[in-house]
């Protein structure tokens, strides 16, 4: 299999300007993709974009993938991010990258082509862990993140799991589950004079934080135990540690 001699056949195929071993298709007037392949010749790295096209930030994600290939695919984990990319008019910060594991593209028409297809994209550091299984790193990229939208907003990694015995919601799950920053904002003022509940979560370091109602807010994370918090201090600061992890 040679990735770029398949890419060059491809219908609208064009060679991608400003890349070298870059080329650049689409599907009708929605779907947007550019390809350029890894330092060995033998893997191709792929951009897709639905809708808003830009082809130079297709490029820049390219040409900053191929520089971190080995960070990216070297620990073969399902997905991954680099952080430290930019481009002009946008607030992306990383470039993250999925295996053939994840994004299946490829299997209907060029099946050999998947397995050494490797997709990439504009991300947020806050995003990716590099910790997410593959059923995980399926759901971020299948569900959560809508990789080919260049102009969405960022979406956290932020596993959680939660119980209230008022209002009879809570995890049914047997951990913490993938889920959206604004459930946690969600339930975490749900809380308020409810004895026996709590909201637990996790961002993309590992940090693990619980919040109880105790008489009052009681947070625990850190190794240590707070009390006196005021709600919106407390959300504030659980929105803090899923969107501002180092």
């Amino acid at each position: 299999m040679d990735p770029l001699t398949t890419l060059a056949g491809f219908p609208n195929a064009a060679p991608l300007a400003g890349l070298d071993r870059a080329w650049t298709w689409s599907l009708g007037p929605v779907l947007h993709f550019a390809g350029a392949v890894t330092a060995d010749g033998r893997r191709l790295l792929q951009t897709n974009q639905r809708g808003r096209h830009d082809e130079g930030l297709a490029r820049e994600v390219l040409a900053f993938a191929r520089r971190h290939e080995d960070a990216l695919i070297g620990d073969g984990r399902p997905i991954m991010a680099v952080r430290g990319f930019s481009a002009a008019g946008y607030v992306f910060d990383a470039v993250a990258l999925t295996t053939p594991e994840v994004h299946g593209h490829h299997k209907a028409q060029n099946p050999d082509l998947t397995p050494v297809t490797y997709i990439v994209f504009p991300a947020f550091a806050s995003e990716v862990s590099g910790r997410e299984s593959l059923e995980e790193a399926r759901a971020r990229y299948r569900k959560m993140l809508s990789p080919a939208d260049i102009g969405r907003d960022a979406v956290p990694f932020l596993r959680m799991r939660f119980a209230n015995p008022r209002t009879g919601g809570g995890s049914t799950n047997p951990g913490r589950a993938l889920t959206y920053p604004r459930l946690l904002r969600q339930e975490i003022p749900q809380l308020e004079g409810v004895a026996g509940g709590f909201v637990e979560w996790e961002n993309r370091v590992g940090d693990v934080w619980r919040v109880e109602w105790d008489q009052g807010w009681v947070l625990i994370g850190g190794g240590e135990e707070r009390r006196g918090l005021s709600l919106d201090d407390l959300v504030s600061f659980a929105d803090t540690t899923v969107r501002l992890a180092p």
